[in-house]
């Protein structure tokens, strides 16, 4: 039933009249009644018996057309107990709500046909191999820290050995098959695709020929500057059709699902794929969702609405840049995409990519336990292919530009940008705040600028604009500093706007756009002077760009985040992989210390030393993804309360508690990856407790938050 409380959590009998008995059907949305109300529900099965001896009749079948197919409902449940959620929260997100004027436009003559998902899964929906997501067992008996046994052994699953030498069967590590292995005939006389860009990565084609077979492959993937992400996706897909499977590929935002689009289009040609966003709207996405549950496409790309998409004869899941915070959903139970597409490909013994041109933690992990295989490029084509790479923060720069260590633009910077804009080649400065000063502070005291209402931080709109609040909105006209009393403001941070301003006039008569959260720029042409842009929305420019600034690094590094330095990383590889190879021409300049760790892995192109690196910290300090933690944000006594209630694990830590957002505090539970379904099982019951008690404070409950500080 849809209803979202915890102690309801679990399936209810009803007896199905006569008059319903056809429409009935697994997976249709049907109305039921329950204590005195008419609600929502999803018809999970049909029996003969029920071991209650007094049962309610459905009221209504909502529709006959079956929308949760038996793998969807199982991935559901096994991501509601992953995030200690209700299955009625995850069926949400993974079901569309109806829109009956596009249901009727959708051939529904003949209804779908659930085949069981291919080998790998028990009857309940439980893998076969008894394993994680990320390679170690459920059991319990993997190590505490997510490595590989120490004895060099493979893993149940099959899966790789802590030595790195290939299995027996020949295959590598992740399932990518070695090149010794696949030199041998394609299975069934499939034909081979081509695997194109691929070529640049030693294990590139063998993925291809494994997704074309059918074969579990799991890649992680860093790509290469100026790599055609969309296409070598389109690749992968295109590979897996060919084998006689289906595909869901997940990508951040809208402007990354369009450049998909028009690759897959492009490949396996119009009317072969559809999309699934909601910011399509409910009709648009309604209409997709029912194509792909009927059978219509093979091949679901969108963006997180995407991650649930019922795809027959799925063969292949795929993520590009898991690390955005996009890909997190903000409704409860708050799953991240790229842990709902492994636990998918998990389920379904299926393959797995999860790209980039920066590597997570998480992807690292994947890679050391050996449930997934890297697939980068040789150093050298790294080398040929990265733009010239320069900080102005070391010592060889301060020697020359003394200033450099202050200043927003060093000269190092505005030269760089200086010799692009002569030969005709656009520049790209990234900005990591939007808007035109989104933060200002005490000319005399330097105090931080606040709300007198809201203690909100106050903003510049313009030039000539008058201070207001970021938060409620209030006009600040007669702002005074509470702490010394000044009235004059300056600028703490400087936004998009502001720098385009500023450049502006320092390149009279270049021409300069900006691109960001109010307008996103696509493309640019070839010349097109400056472009501004916050990280996310810099445009693609023909041939790249000939200069690339990273601005304000320090705004990136200095966040009070568990994942400051990895997200400044993946946003400086985002705008460098848009700029031009060395040999062209293309240059980047970043603003910051060159000794610094993020620093280090963008001017040497190694986001997988950073992500191990990275790895290797949080698992000395029993950070996630090393161990698994959740967060209980509420009210002090209803935190207490609910913890009261909790039987966690014996080895659990209770941490906290800390502050949160509006008065209430956070409490954070660690244990080891191995006990996370226990801490999350102890989690959800004990806050079913709450619910059957009617317990009036709120807590909510997060597994693997993002932010934890």
């Amino acid at each position: 039933m849809d209803v979202p409380l915890p102690h309801l959590d679990r399936p209810f009998d009803y007896l199905v009249p006569e008059a319903l008995d056809a429409d009935a059907r697994p997976g249709v949305r049907v109305k039921v009644r329950f204590a005195g109300q008419l609600v929502d529900g999803w018809l999970l099965e049909r029996a003969e018996s029920s071991e209650h001896p007094k049962l309610a009749y459905l009221e209504k079948v909502v529709s006959p057309v079956p929308v949760l197919s038996p793998e969807v409902a199982r991935l559901a449940r096994a991501v509601a107990d992953r995030y200690a959620g209700s299955l009625a929260d995850v069926l949400r997100l993974a079901v569309p709500p109806r829109h009956a004027r596009a249901e009727k436009a959708v051939t529904t003559d003949t209804p779908p046909t659930d085949e069981p998902a291919p080998g790998g899964t028990e009857p309940d929906g439980s893998p076969a191999d008894g394993t994680e997501p990320d390679g170690s067992p459920a059991d319990g008996t993997a190590p505490a820290d997510g490595t590989a046994p120490a004895d060099g052994t493979a893993p149940a699953d099959g899966t790789a050995p802590a030595d790195g030498t290939a299995p027996a069967d020949g295959t590598a590590p992740g399932g990518v098959p070695s090149e010794a292995a696949d030199a041998g005939a394609r299975p069934g006389g499939r034909a081979e695709v081509d695997p194109r860009g691929w070529r640049d990565y030693p294990a590139g084609p063998a993925l291809l020929r494994a997704l074309t077979d059918g074969r579990p492959a799991r890649a992680v993937w860093s790509a290469l500057p100026g790599e055609d992400w969309a296409d070598r996706y389109a690749d992968a897909v295109a590979a897996t059709v060919a084998g006689g499977r289906g595909a869901v590929v997940v990508v951040a935002d809208a402007r990354d699902l369009d450049r998909l689009d028009a690759a897959l289009t492009a490949v396996l040609g119009a009317g072969r794929h559809v999309r699934l966003a909601a910011a399509d709207g409910p009709a648009r996405r309604y209409r997709a969702f029912l194509t792909a549950r009927t059978g219509g496409v093979d091949v679901v790309i969108g963006t997180r609405a995407a991650m649930f998409a019922p795809v027959r004869r799925l063969g292949l899941v795929a993520i590009w840049d898991d690390g955005d915070d996009l890909h997190a959903e903000p409704r409860a139970p708050y799953p991240h995409a790229r842990d709902v597409l492994l636990t998918r490909a998990q389920l379904g013994d299926i393959a797995a990519v999860v790209g980039g041109y920066a590597r997570t933690a998480e992807a690292q992990l994947l890679v050391e336990t050996g449930w997934a295989r890297e697939v980068v490029a040789d150093r050298a084509v790294v080398r040929a292919r990265t733009p010239a790479l320069a900080p102005t923060g070391d010592d060889p720069q301060l020697a020359r530009d003394p200033g450099a260590a202050s200043a927003r633009l060093p000269s190092l910077a505005w030269t760089t940008a200086r010799d692009a804009l002569r030969v005709d080649l656009p520049v790209l400065v990234q900005v990591p705040r939007r808007g035109y000063v989104p933060s200002v502070a005490c000319a005399d005291c330097r105090a931080p600028a606040r709300c007198p209402h809201c203690a909100g931080p106050l903003a510049l709109p313009s030039a000539q604009g008058t201070p207001a609040c970021r938060w409620c909105g209030r006009v600040a006209a007669a702002y005074a500093c509470p702490k010394c009393g000044g009235r004059r403001l300056r600028a703490s941070v400087t936004g998009a706007r502001r720098t385009a301003e500023e450049l502006g006039r320092a390149f009279p008569g270049v021409p300069v756009r900006t691109s960001g959260r109010e307008e996103v720029l696509a493309t640019v042409p070839g010349g097109a002077g400056l472009v501004i842009a916050t990280p996310g929305a810099e445009p693609v420019a023909e041939g790249g760009y000939g200069a690339v600034l990273l601005l304000d690094s320090w705004a990136l590094l200095t966040r009070a985040d568990l994942r400051a330095g990895e997200e400044a990383l993946r946003r400086w590889m985002a705008a460098a992989a848009l700029a031009r190879p060395g040999t062209a021409g293309g240059r980047v300049v970043v603003v910051a210390d060159g000794a610094l760790a993020p620093v280090q892995a963008l001017l040497r192109w190694d986001s997988a030393w950073f992500a191990a690196r990275e790895l290797a910290e949080r698992r000395e300090l029993g950070f996630p993804p090393a161990v698994r933690m959740a967060s209980v944000t509420g009210a002090a006594e209803a935190v207490a309360d609910l913890l009261a209630g909790a039987r966690l694990p014996g080895d659990a830590e209770v941490l906290g508690p800390v502050p949160a957002d509006e008065g209430r505090e956070r409490m954070l539970v660690r244990v080891p990856r191995s006990r996370a379904a226990a801490m999350a099982e102890a989690l959800h019951a004990a806050a079913g407790q709450r619910s059957a008690r009617k317990a009036a404070d709120p807590v909510r409950l997060q597994v693997d938050p993002l932010t934890l500080f």
